[in-house]
C-alpha cells in the first residue's frame, strides 16, 4: 500500500513576475517538489481545480490584486490550503505575528534557496 506522505508534494506557484517564478520553480524542483506555475488568478484557479496543491506560494501582488486577496479567493475554492507569501515588501497593516498574515505564512526576499526550502518543509510538516 502506498503511503500518501511519501508522494512528492505538489506546489502551486502564483507569481506574475516570470523571472521570480522561474527562480522559485528551479529551487523547489531541485528539492523534489512538483511545481505548477500560474501568472494570473484565472490560471491559478484552473490549476487548483485540476489537482489541489499541498501548498500555494504567492507573491504579495498579482497584477492589480493583492496576494492576500488572491490567496483568500483560492482558499474559497480549496479550503485549508496552506499559503506562503514570498516578497520583498509585504504591505498589510494587520500583521500581529511577523510570520503570518491571517494564516498566510510570509517569507522575505531576498532569500537563500536553503532558507526558502526550510520554510516550505516547515509548513508542509505542520499539515501532515
Amino acid at each position: 500500500m502506498n503511503d500518501p506522505s511519501s508522494r512528492p508534494k505538489f506546489i502551486l506557484l502564483l507569481d506574475s513576475d516570470s523571472l521570480m517564478s522561474t527562480v522559485l520553480r528551479e529551487v523547489l524542483e531541485s528539492a523534489g517538489y512538483v511545481v505548477v506555475s500560474a501568472g494570473d488568478l484565472g490560471t491559478a484557479v484552473d490549476r487548483l481545480l485540476e489537482l489541489p496543491p499541498d501548498l500555494l506560494i504567492i507573491s504579495p501582488y498579482i497584477n492589480s490584486m493583492s496576494g492576500r486577496m488572491a490567496a483568500d479567493y483560492l482558499r474559497s475554492k480549496c479550503p485549508g490550503l496552506p499559503v506562503l507569501m514570498v516578497g520583498g515588501f509585504i504591505d498589510d497593516n494587520r500583521i500581529s505575528d511577523p510570520n503570518e498574515i491571517h494564516a498566510i505564512h510570509t517569507f522575505p526576499k531576498p532569500f537563500k534557496p536553503r532558507d526558502l526550502l526550510a520554510e516550505v518543509r516547515k509548513i508542509l510538516m505542520k499539515i501532515r
